[in-house]
């Protein structure tokens, strides 16, 4: 009798217990809210398109004929939107700075310039930060734009451009956490930054000015002559016995071999071009260069970009190019090259 108590005790705190635990959604549960939430999202940015209007022509005119920067402020989430906003004006050849608002009160105001324009993030307009902050700004004569939730806020209503980033409701279940609303407002700072690159007609040289590190910038501006001054130059003449051929080739170690005559290059052999001799002949001791080399290498000129011969590489499903500058022979650019230097 005891026993049987003590298990149904246990039994109920057990039940009670797992009542208060968070259960693990079923995998179909999971995959079902992640999909209702994108197609929340999507759904908000998609409504976005409806709201753009002559507020935010006017604000991207404005910013392209600044003679300052663009400084964005905000508090919470819209204080992390912000900062990518300004991440990618920045990349994309607009000057732009980031004011935490709650910040700005304690100083960060001195980093406002002139001729700067204010964009301030906010869902609701009537932050407690922002009512503050507004006045200070006005003080400065700075135009002020915003990117706001609600067009008839005090933030709405101080603002000289008011760029509509409403949306009907949060990803959240509760709509509570800030999900489709920064989301919004991220798509519409990139919109902006967009129509701001297209106005400036920023190249991607332009481009790789900003991202000199890592993959794009070298994509963007490393050159084959950067590569091909590290590597030997692998030369023989037409008239070379195939063991000088060899040994050429195996000293240099890039798998190729240019053929020059008279300093014009006429052929190459590889490493495919030696092995396709052993097939086809059963002595070679008399062969020379000329009789198994290539009469139509592929080439590329010195002052190409690294990731032009990547691309010649792989049309042709090969591993070396022969590097040319005002048709004189240069060097031999391999694909271990690139590989490097994280091009491929």
């Amino acid at each position: 009798m005891y026993l049987r108590l003590q298990n149904n005790i246990f039994l109920g705190l057990t039940i009670i217990y797992l009542k208060k635990l968070k259960i693990l959604k079923s995998n179909n549960e999971i995959l079902a809210i992640a999909k209702r939430t994108l197609k929340t999202e999507s759904e908000a940015i998609g409504h976005l398109t409806n709201l753009l209007n002559s507020q935010f022509t006017n604000l991207v005119n404005q910013i392209y004929s600044l003679n300052g920067r663009v400084v964005i402020t905000g508090v919470g989430k819209s204080a992390i939107v912000g900062q990518k906003i300004v991440a990618t004006l920045n990349s994309t050849g607009t000057p732009a700075l980031f004011m935490h608002a709650g910040e700005a009160i304690h100083g960060d105001l001195g980093m406002i310039q002139a001729d700067d324009l204010i964009i301030c993030l906010s869902k609701s307009g009537n932050t407690a930060e922002i009512k503050v902050l507004i006045p200070l700004l006005k003080r400065g004569k700075n135009k002020i734009a915003c990117f706001v939730g609600d067009v008839n806020s005090y933030l709405a209503k101080q603002s000289d451009f008011v760029i509509d980033t409403f949306v009907a409701s949060e990803a959240c279940p509760h709509n509570l956490a800030p999900t489709t609303s920064t989301t919004a407002q991220m798509a519409m700072g990139d919109a902006l930054a967009i129509c701001l690159v297209e106005c400036r007609a920023f190249s991607g040289v332009d481009f790789a000015k900003y991202h000199p590190g890592g993959t794009l910038g070298k994509k963007m501006y490393l050159k084959v002559s950067d590569l091909v001054i590290f590597n030997q130059k692998p030369v023989v003449n037409s008239t070379c016995k195939i063991h000088d051929v060899i040994l050429e080739i195996s000293k240099k170690r890039l798998g190729i071999v240019a053929v020059i005559n008279d300093n014009k290059l006429i052929g190459v052999i590889t490493d495919g071009d030696l092995r396709r001799m052993m097939q086809k002949y059963t002595s070679f001791e008399n062969l020379l260069a000329s009789d198994i080399m290539g009469k139509y290498p592929k080439t590329i000129e010195n002052n190409e970009l690294a990731v032009t011969a990547l691309q010649l590489m792989q049309k042709n499903q090969i591993t070396q190019l022969i590097v040319m500058e005002n048709d004189n022979f240069e060097g031999v650019i391999h694909l271990h090259d690139l590989l490097k230097e994280g091009i491929f």
